[in-house]
This record gives structure tokens, sequence and C-alpha cells, in this order.
């Protein structure tokens, strides 16, 4: 029986990436290309990953996250905020998105979604 275990929608100016369970390879590149397309089909700079039901990944995926961001194009400058349930996450997603905008939130997507609007800088400004 297969799950469902990556949803990605713009929610208003927003871009949320919500993923559970057990993360493969294809999934992290699937994922990728979904937030990456959306921001440029839309001009939204900013991204929530919503990772409170994500088992921790690899350290495989940890680097290919890395590369995955590495190979982004330079005028594609993405603001994440990264909503984990442990510090083991928050260590792990520190880990994969260590070059860039990036902030950790323990399982408060409240938070995360407030500290995103926070920023004066987006697409049109």
């Amino acid at each position: 029986m297969e799950t469902r275990q990556l949803w990605i929608e713009s929610v208003g100016e927003i871009i949320v990436a919500r993923m559970r369970g057990e993360m493969s390879e294809a999934t992290l590149v699937e994922a990728h290309q979904r937030v990456l397309s959306i921001a440029s089909e839309t001009g939204h700079d900013k991204v929530i990953y919503d990772a409170l039901e994500l088992q921790p990944p690899s350290i495989d995926l940890i680097v290919m996250q890395q590369q995955l961001l590495a190979s982004e194009p330079g005028s594609m400058r993405l603001r994440r905020a990264l909503v984990v349930p442990n510090t083991r996450l928050a260590y792990l997603a520190r880990l994969a998105f260590g070059e860039g905008e990036h902030r950790v939130f323990y399982n408060d997507l409240a938070a995360a979604f407030s500290w995103l609007q926070q920023s004066g800088r987006g697409a049109g400004a």
C-alpha cells in the first residue's frame, strides 16, 4: 500500500512543502524540482518545509540536498523555514540547508509563517 508522502503547494505568497515518512532520493529530487518550479512560475521566494512527520533521513540524502541547493540558479534565492519535531531532525536540517537563508523551527508552523512574512524582501520588492 503506497501512501502519499509529499505535498507541495502555494499558500498565499508562501510555498509549503509537507513531507512525511521515509524520504527517498527520488522523493527528495521531486520535492526540490517542484519547489523550484512553483517559485519560478509564481515569483514567490519563501518556502516552508514541514518535516513534522518525516523520519530522519540518511547522511546520503543530506549530502544530496546540499548538492541540489548548490545547483540552484544564482537568480533563485529562496528564504526557507524548516519545521521539525525534534533536535535530531533540526541538526540534520541545518546540515542539509547549511548554505542560504533559512531558519529551523521546533513544532511551530505559525512561527515559521510569521518569520517568512516578516521579510520585506520578496520577488516583487
